[in-house]
């Protein structure tokens, strides 16, 4: 077995301390005015905090978390100015245990063991050829807390992350983002920065959509359409579903009164705002996540796996450094093979279903036995087609249940023999392996779009995503902290591919809703009618239903449109549609125009960032500056005041 170690390896990046005028005067670096001061704790802005000690009012989300990371400026790493880099003294502690796993990681993945040719290079191939078992690093030590009395700053990190974000009872609390980015890594603690700023972000959307369900249930009685229909009686008899001639009967409109009450809670002016305040909310979300999450990018090397397989060596033209390259015109074929090959799966699916209800019927006697076989077994399929993904997400995925049971599991199959101590990696082999962060932002993507494009149809949708988000924070820090090995620590600036298809949902989420409201509610066609009948919509329900033309049925009835005797559409319907084509042309334009609008207004960099950025690359250009091209800076310095106060002498005497 392999694991990785924490006692070597040398990092990419380190921190340099930043300046200040006070430190000049008392730790002076050096004659050449390089100077640095102490650190500080991460000054993290949060604006709810802010907001409730403006209002006076007590914040019990906070908690002082021990060991706060300390904020320096950083700057690239070299061997050959280690003394200039704070902690260099202290060669023990140097490196952070993160970019001790990440640089170890990188040997691991890109060792050639054996021919380069047939890609047998790197640790996880050795894994998949059962040379190995598993290679992972090691946790700070046991999460539990064996004595209650301990002072909190003696606690390791995995403690400190256990003790104050992965317990159900601090679910009201902020996360400690720099604790997390500090023992996962960067990837990590994005995906957590960008959940807890998402569920943030759904209270407003819960508090709004609660509002527009109870203004459904307040206006509940006083809705006269459906008042009408309910008090119609015997006096709408509505045309059959179906042909009359298979025994579809007439049936009336006061039948259907229930349904039409409880559709008004779903569909009602109150509604119609919600639509349209979600689009806006849903873009809005995603602007204002861009410009907080705003940090430089890093040059990414090439996959170990990409390394190996790439047929030729190219110049990077970036970094001038050669790397593995791969023809984009070779891969061509490759992208098509693949599309062949789901096209196929996806014909081998239907034939399946298709074989499955041809020949798996048996010799039935009466129709209705064989009807009934029929309908079973298209039942069991359309179940298990449709409800057990729903299932699985609802009981296992992320949940108590299932990760209890692959745990149990997984501690079966991987058992060992102890005796006497059990030593760090004995414990961290039984745990889950960490599958990475695919599934979890593949429910939470697809819970966005959820609520953006169908929170027409429910407006509790947010409701819901908040409360089960506040569960699932906790539940996958419980997974990471407890049930699962510690991944190698990953550096990452956003959280990639996710933004450009969480763009995508909301901008369908735009044109969803405006053809919802356009289409689909009767929000326009009560609007048009109030405006050119009757303005509290008496009558409402007679003029949307048309009666049966002579001769088409055996007796006249009613039906739900626009039509007059005769059959033929009215000028009504007309205007209708012209307004419900224009309705969606409108919004689609004001939504993504006044978005455009505030996403030119707002500066992707805040200038307040982009200040420090800047002072960030001075000071690493200072700190890391050649002593040879510092000396000759200081003589030319020299030179040139000596210049200057020579300069009014000569001036005289001429």
């Amino acid at each position: 077995m392999l694991y990785l170690s924490s006692n070597f390896c040398w990092p990419i990046w380190q921190k340099v301390v930043p300046d200040s005028k006070e430190a000049k005067e008392e730790n002076p670096l050096d004659q050449h005015n390089v100077y640095f001061a102490e650190a500080h704790p991460n000054p993290t802005s949060n604006w709810s905090a802010k907001l409730l000690e403006v209002l006076h009012i007590p914040n019990l989300m906070h908690q002082d978390v021990p060991n706060v990371p300390l904020d320096y400026y950083t700057c690239q790493f070299k061997k050959s100015k280690l003394q200039r880099f704070l902690g260099s003294d202290d060669q023990e502690n140097f490196f952070e245990d993160t970019q001790r796993h990440r640089i170890l990681g990188e040997i691991l993945s890109t060792t050639v063991y054996g021919k380069k040719k047939r890609a047998e290079i790197g640790i996880e191939r050795l894994i998949d050829e059962h040379g190995f078992v598993a290679a992972f690093p090691l946790h700070s030590g046991n999460y539990e807390i064996p004595d209650a009395s301990i002072e909190p700053e003696l606690l390791n990190k995995r403690q400190v992350l256990h003790k104050y974000w992965a317990r159900w009872g601090c679910w009201y609390k902020y996360q400690p983002l720099d604790h997390i980015r500090e023992y996962f890594g960067e990837k990590i603690g994005i995906y957590f920065a960008w959940l807890g700023f998402y569920t943030a972000w759904l209270l407003p959307a819960s508090v709004v959509g609660v509002l527009v369900f109870l203004y459904g249930f307040i206006t509940f009685h006083s809705n006269i359409p459906a008042n009408d229909v309910c008090d119609s009686g015997k006096e709408f008899k509505m045309c059959p579903v179906c042909d009359e001639d298979i025994g579809c009967e007439y049936w009336y409109l006061s039948d259907v009164c229930l349904f039409v009450r409880i559709s008004y809670l779903f569909d009602h002016p109150g509604t119609v705002f919600y639509a349209v305040f979600v689009s806006f909310w849903g873009v809005s979300f995603l602007l204002w996540y861009k410009q907080t999450n705003v940090s430089r990018h890093h040059q990414e090397r090439p996959r170990p796996d990409y390394a190996a397989r790439a047929p030729e060596i190219k110049e990077n033209p970036i970094t001038g450094i050669n790397e593995p390259y791969f023809d984009p015109g070779q891969r061509l074929p490759r992208i098509l093979s693949g599309i062949a090959a789901i096209i196929i799966m996806c014909s081998l699916l239907v034939l399946l279903c298709f074989f499955f209800l041809l020949f798996s019927s048996e010799m039935h006697r009466t129709q209705t036995e064989f009807e009934d076989q029929l309908t079973f077994k298209v039942f069991i399929f359309q179940f298990v087609n449709f409800y057990s993904s729903i299932i699985y997400v609802a009981f296992f995925k992320g949940k108590v249940i299932g990760k209890k049971l692959k745990g149990y599991w997984h501690r079966f199959k991987t058992r060992l023999v102890k005796g006497g101590q059990v030593s760090r990696w004995e414990d961290d082999y039984e745990l889950i392996e960490n599958e990475g962060l695919f599934q979890e932002y593949l429910e939470m993507v697809l819970q966005f779009g959820f609520i953006t494009i169908f929170v027409a149809a429910f407006p509790l949708a947010p409701l819901f995503a908040l409360l089960n988000n506040w569960v699932e924070i906790r539940l996958d820090a419980h997974k990471f902290v407890c049930e699962t090995r510690r991944p190698v620590a990953e550096r990452a600036q956003d959280i990639g591919v996710w933004f450009t298809i969480l763009e995508s949902l909301a901008q369908l989420a735009v044109i969803s809703n405006a053809f919802l409201i356009a289409f689909t509610s009767e929000f326009l066609p009560r609007l048009l009618y109030q405006y050119e009948y009757e303005w509290d919509l008496h009558g409402y329900t007679n003029f949307t239903l048309a009666v049966s033309p002579n001769n088409t049925l055996d007796e006249t009835c009613r039906y739900r449109d626009f039509r007059d005797e005769n059959g033929d559409h009215t000028m009504f319907y007309w205007k209708l549609l012209a307004i419900r084509l224009a309705f969606v042309i409108v919004f689609e334009h004001v939504v993504f125009g006044i978005c455009r609008v505030i996403d030119i207004m707002v500066p992707d960099v805040p200038e307040t960032l982009e200040l420090k950025i800047k002072r960030e690359h001075f000071l690493a250009k200072q700190a890391l500056a050649d002593t040879d091209t510092i000396m000759m800076m200081a003589r030319r310095n020299d030179e040139d005041d000596a210049d200057a106060n020579l300069a009014p002498d000569v001036t005289s005497n001429a």
